[in-house]
């Protein structure tokens, strides 16, 4: 029997990602049991090593959740987006795309209206000043005593 990789074959349809995350759905839960269970595991382990591994993984889920709502965030986003041009396009207007830049600007403001609701405007500017001044500090020749 040959072996095929379905990412390249036609057999296997064409890819959805609406259709993946209704199929796929309930791994969702199983994720989060299993996030869970390492999180009880991380309270009772003692040994230094086993915790700093466990402590690793659960990051490790956590930034896969993040990063799992901020795509899930952009498709809505862009969802959205598609469902005013249609009704803008069924009122008999022409069709107006957004740039790379729009969006990202949109995304931007969205970013700090959460971040206002939850209080955090602040903190989030002041990481982002520190950033930027460590990244001048590493731009400028450094200065050697003669």
């Amino acid at each position: 029997q040959v072996h095929r990789d379905p990412r390249f074959d036609d057999l296997s349809g064409e890819y959805n990602p609406e259709i993946f995350m209704k199929t796929y759905s309930f791994l969702d839960t199983i994720k989060k049991q299993e996030k869970e269970m390492v999180q009880k595991q991380l309270k009772k382990c003692r040994n230094a090593e086993q915790k700093e591994k466990l402590q690793q993984l659960l990051n490790r889920m956590t930034q896969q959740e993040q990063a799992q709502r901020k795509q899930q965030k952009r498709r809505e986003r862009e969802l959205s987006l598609k469902r005013q041009q249609r009704e803008l396009a069924k009122q008999g207007k022409k069709p107006f795309f957004l740039k790379k830049s729009e969006k990202r600007k949109l995304e931007l403001a969205e970013k700090y209206a959460e971040l206002k609701r939850s209080g955090k405007v602040e903190s989030f500017l002041n990481k982002k000043r520190k950033r930027n001044a460590m990244k001048d500090r590493r731009r400028l020749p450094s200065q050697k005593s003669l």
